[in-house]
This record gives C-alpha cells, sequence and structure tokens, in this order.
C-alpha cells in the first residue's frame, strides 16, 4: 500500500517493537508519521463525533418548543452536553493511557451512536436532557482520536498531524450546523439525531477497518492511579495550566457567539429560516485553515507568536459582530476571526503540551480539554441569559470582556512555556 493511504492495524509480535525512553512500547511504524489518508480518516472521525455536541445550536426553539421549556432556558440542552463532555474527558479520555487506544475508539463511538439514538427516541425533557448528557459524555472519543494521531506522529510533523486532525473538528462543528438546520427544516430536529446515529455507527466500522494500534504503556498504572496522576500533571506541569485555563477563556468567548446566535437571526427584523442560519455557520471556515496553519507554524518553534495573534484577532472580531443588525456580511466577518483565532490559540496549545510527556499524553489531553469542556458550558449557560436581558450588544460586550480577559492572562503568563523545547526553525 502507498506510504500516503490508509494502514491497517499492525501485527504485533515482539520482535517488532520497542520500548521508548518516555515509558511507552512502540510498535513497528512509531518511527514514520501517519499517511494523508489515515490523518483525513482520523480528521472525518473527529469531525462527526464533535458535531454531535454541536447539532443542537440551531435547533435550540424547537427542542425548547418540543419539550415546554422557555427559550431562556434552551441553553441548558449546550449545557448538560458540555457537563457531559467534561465528565467523559474526566473519566474517559485517560483511559487512552491504560487500555488499547484503538478498542477504546471504537467501544466510544459505538456507544455514541446508541446515546444520539435515545436522544432521537426522547419523549420527555428530563429523558432528552439525560441523553445529550450522554451524547457529551462519549463524544470525547474525539480526543482520544487527537491523541491517538499525536502518538503516531513522528515529533518533527507532529503539530502537522495534530493541526490537521483538528481541522477536520472546525469543519464538522460548521458542516452541523448546516446539515442540522437543513434536515431540521425537512424532515424535524429529531431526524438529525437517528441519521447521525447511523453515521456514527458506520464510522466506528471504518475504524475498526483501518485504524492501527499505537504505542501503548510499557508500565501501566491502575484506573485510580491514573485519575490521581491527572491531578499530579497539574501540579507539576505549569504549561498545562496555564493553556488549560487559556482554553477555559477562549471556548467561553466562541460558546458566547454560537449558542444564542439563532435567536436573533430567527427574530425580526433578520427572520432567517433554520437552514440559512446552519450554513450561516460555514463562515467560520477559516477555523479549519487556522488550526492548520497553526500547527505548521509550531512545528517551526512559533507557537507563542501564533497564539498572541490569535487572541488578537477573537478581540478584534466582536466589532463586526456587534454590528450584525447593519449587514449580515459583517457578521460573517467576525465569525471568521473569531473561528480562525480559536483555532490557532488551541491547537498551539495542544502543540505545546504534547511535547512534554508522551507516556502521559490522553491524561494530558483531558486535562487540558476539561477546561475547555467547563468554559463552553459556562458560556452557554450564560449567554442565552445574557441575550433575554441585554439583547444581541449585551452578548457582543461580555464575548468581548472574555476576550480581552483570555489576552491579558496569555500576556501575564506568556513564561510559562519556558521549560518547553519547541522545535527550532
Amino acid at each position: 500500500m502507498a506510504s500516503d493511504g490508509v494502514r491497517g492495524p499492525p501485527l504485533r509480535t515482539a520482535r517488532h517493537v520497542s520500548v521508548g525512553t518516555e515509558g511507552i512500547v512502540f510498535p513497528p511504524h512509531a518511527s514514520r508519521s501517519p499517511g494523508r489518508g489515515l490523518v483525513a480518516l482520523l480528521a472525518a472521525a473527529c469531525g462527526l463525533s464533535v458535531a454531535c455536541i454541536t447539532f443542537a445550536e440551531p435547533l435550540l426553539d424547537s427542542i425548547a418548543d418540543e419539550f415546554g421549556i422557555s427559550h431562556a432556558a434552551a441553553g441548558a440542552v449546550t449545557t448538560v452536553t458540555q457537563l457531559g463532555y467534561g465528565l467523559g474527558l474526566l473519566f474517559l479520555v485517560p483511559l487512552g493511557d491504560l487500555v488499547d487506544r484503538r478498542k477504546l475508539i471504537i467501544g466510544q463511538t459505538l456507544l455514541a451512536s446508541t446515546a444520539l439514538l435515545a436522544v432521537a427516541t426522547a419523549e420527555t425533557v428530563a429523558v432528552g436532557l439525560a441523553a445529550f448528557a450522554a451524547v457529551g459524555l462519549l463524544a470525547v472519543v474525539t480526543q482520544v482520536l487527537v491523541a491517538h494521531a499525536a502518538l503516531l506522529a513522528a515529533p518533527a510533523s507532529r503539530g502537522r498531524v495534530v493541526g490537521a486532525v483538528t481541522s477536520g473538528v472546525i469543519t464538522g462543528i460548521l458542516l452541523a450546523r448546516g446539515v442540522s438546520g437543513t434536515l431540521a427544516d425537512l424532515l424535524g430536529w429529531r431526524a438529525v439525531y437517528l441519521v447521525a446515529s447511523g453515521a456514527m455507527f458506520a464510522v466506528a466500522m471504518v475504524l475498526l477497518a483501518f485504524v492501527p494500534a499505537g504505542p501503548r504503556p510499557s508500565r501501566p498504572l491502575s484506573y485510580g492511579q491514573l485519575l490521581r496522576s491527572l491531578a499530579t500533571l497539574f501540579v507539576e506541569m505549569p504549561i498545562l495550566r496555564v493553556r488549560a485555563a487559556l482554553a477555559s477563556l477562549i471556548f467561553a468567548a466562541n460558546a458566547i457567539l454560537w449558542t444564542p446566535l439563532v435567536l436573533p437571526l430567527m427574530r425580526e427584523p433578520l427572520s432567517l429560516t433554520r437552514t440559512e442560519i446552519g450554513w450561516f455557520g460555514l463562515a467560520g471556515a477559516a477555523g479549519a485553515i487556522g488550526a492548520t496553519l497553526a500547527g505548521r507554524l509550531a512545528d517551526t518553534g512559533r507557537a507563542q507568536q501564533t497564539t498572541a495573534a490569535g487572541l488578537i484577532l477573537m478581540i478584534l472580531a466582536w466589532i463586526p459582530i456587534s454590528l450584525m443588525y447593519t449587514s449580515l456580511w459583517l457578521l460573517a466577518l467576525g465569525a471568521v476571526a473569531v473561528s480562525f483565532g480559536l483555532q490557532a490559540v488551541h491547537v498551539s496549545s495542544q502543540s505545546l503540551i504534547y511535547m512534554t510527556r508522551p507516556e502521559a499524553r490522553s491524561r494530558l489531553v483531558a486535562g487540558y480539554m476539561i477546561f475547555y469542556s467547563v468554559g463552553s458550558a459556562l458560556g452557554a449557560g450564560i449567554s442565552t441569559q445574557i441575550y433575554v436581558r441585554a439583547g444581541w450588544p449585551g452578548v457582543c460586550l461580555a464575548g468581548f470582556a472574555v476576550s480581552v480577559s483570555a489576552a491579558l492572562f496569555w500576556w501575564l503568563t506568556r513564561n510559562a512555556t519556558a521549560g518547553v523545547a519547541e522545535p527550532r526553525r
């Protein structure tokens, strides 16, 4: 098979493994990075998995009407999904440092298919919210996939691989809004989750056929030790603490933009359809470009400069976003800037963290992304309430304030990466 194709699971024999200095056992393919076909497959799987927690954004009003809750309370759907995601990051993602990561990926994908089916068939608000929480819990397979890709990649190309896989995440988020809005207009919001359930099952079968095993621990920990070591990593690694806190701020700002956006867009004077609102999310397609570019820059030692540029872009983005009622083109411009800046910071953070402790990579991504989930949940939870009380200007002011806070925090803590050996240019 060509070197840039999708490689199937490698044969595991004792004579074809080596033990690295980081305490992990490397299979025979460890010296080379995954080919373009495998990276594309991992990116597509990440995209669909993360899309499952984004489908609801253009559907919040329909879901609220179906379950008899107010539109102001509709943000609870996003909040419980993000809280479920946070629990998954804490209790499921670290398992990648303990068990066969390939089996973990496939098992979570199959269970995610079941959770999506539960959302599609829920009859009460309690069952619906529980099912949404389960969708969030199992969607963390995205982070297991990213960590797996990082371990499969050679050090010199790790940023590029992580950026490429992360660009699939952004593409999935953007397509999710468009697909869910269109399907909801044609067949109702439940059809979105029925289709997603079938798609996740299909993806699980493809992953089973083509995803190879990666490095595994040579000195495995117990599950209890694994969870306790997650706290230890935060104590020992300033870069993890700083970048995790930064993630909570930038993703809170992102959620403040996207969670309540459906409400003003559907009302006068804009009066967009769900389909138009969903596909409007494609304005943020620059995020995929930002992820890929940030990964390449991180490989050349420019992670800090990329972070600064991304944060400045996120601050400036709120100016055109605040002028949404003047022109939807200005909103689109602002969405592009937020998406691009967010991913520039996000991928730079991941690249810096992944350089530190290869044997703990699943725990590192779990610790980092827990703060992402907390920030997203808080941003989603407060944004609809802010919109009800202060309208779109209030939302923009809140997003601007959080973005400025993120930039100030980075500036005050920018020397925390001093101990991280970035690749040389």
